[in-house]
């Protein structure tokens, strides 16, 4: 079975919500990356986002922005990704991996090349931000043919025509954007989001995690009370960015103090 669906079986059996987190492969260089993953997990992450560097992040805030220019900076590929999920899984093998990017490596690649290499890897899932649902099937059925989930983003604006196109082919879980915008932007909208996610219930028995507007213990708590969990990423990203030259000792102190928070809020 998936780990994703493995992880959140096992959470809702337990009552739990969980905790998405989010980093950029490479970031702020690619030695302190897998150390920086296992450090998420220590703290508290029950699924792993590992965002692929790409020159032209178009959902990103300036945050993830930034992380991308980082990790590209050191040449930081989809295939280094691919890398560092390998030297993560020597370790650690219940863990799920989501490989979270755009479109353009993974097309350049190939289709079947990336499923075997993911699949290789050890990874879980793919979300595929700028490939839009009437134009993903040939690409979850290759994801499929390996045992990966292909996970999509429902917004604010999301239609319902489009809500049951993306339903049909979503696997491992729904990411709800929480509201309009960009990664790191704008103001939680609980009631909003409330709304939402019963229009996404009434389509599909998959969890939903809520994600782009989820700052720390308080914000995470509120959106996982009318969801299956939360995705996190600008938040760390930044405080990551805010370390001290970006020494391995520090990110893991830092992610320990805001991961470590979010998950007791979680949790409480």
């Amino acid at each position: 079975m998936n780990r994703i669906k493995t992880t959140l079986d096992q959470l809702q059996k337990d009552n739990k919500k969980a905790l998405v987190t989010y980093i950029v492969a490479g970031d702020p260089e690619p030695a302190v990356t897998v150390d920086a993953m296992h450090a998420l997990v220590a703290s508290g992450a029950d699924i792993l986002e590992l965002g692929i560097p790409f020159s032209d992040p178009m959902a990103e805030g300036p945050v993830i922005q930034l992380a991308h220019e980082r990790a590209l900076k050191h040449s930081t590929s989809l295939r280094d990704a691919l890398a560092m999920v390998t030297e993560f899984r020597r370790a650690n093998n219940h863990t799920p991996i989501i490989l979270m990017g755009y479109a353009n490596p993974i097309e350049k690649m190939g289709y079947s090349v990336f499923a075997d290499a993911a699949k290789s890897a050890g990874v879980d899932g793919v979300l595929t931000v700028d490939l839009p649902p009437e134009e993903s099937a040939p690409f979850t059925q290759v994801l499929k043919q390996q045992h990966l989930e292909n996970i999509f983003l429902i917004a604010p604006t999301t239609t319902a025509r489009r809500q049951q196109a993306i339903v049909e082919q979503a696997g491992g879980f729904i990411y709800y954007v929480s509201l309009k915008g960009v990664t790191g932007a704008g103001h939680l909208d609980v009631d909003s989001v409330e709304q939402k996610l019963g229009e996404i219930r009434s389509l599909t028995q998959l969890p939903i995690c809520v994600g782009f507007g989820i700052k720390d213990g308080a914000t995470a708590r509120a959106a996982a009370a009318c969801a299956s969990g939360v995705v996190v990423g600008s938040a760390i990203v930044s405080a990551i960015a805010a370390t001290n030259n970006g020494q391995i000792d520090s990110i893991k102190a830092t992610i320990s103090d805001i991961v470590g928070e979010i998950r007791s809020a979680l949790d409480s």
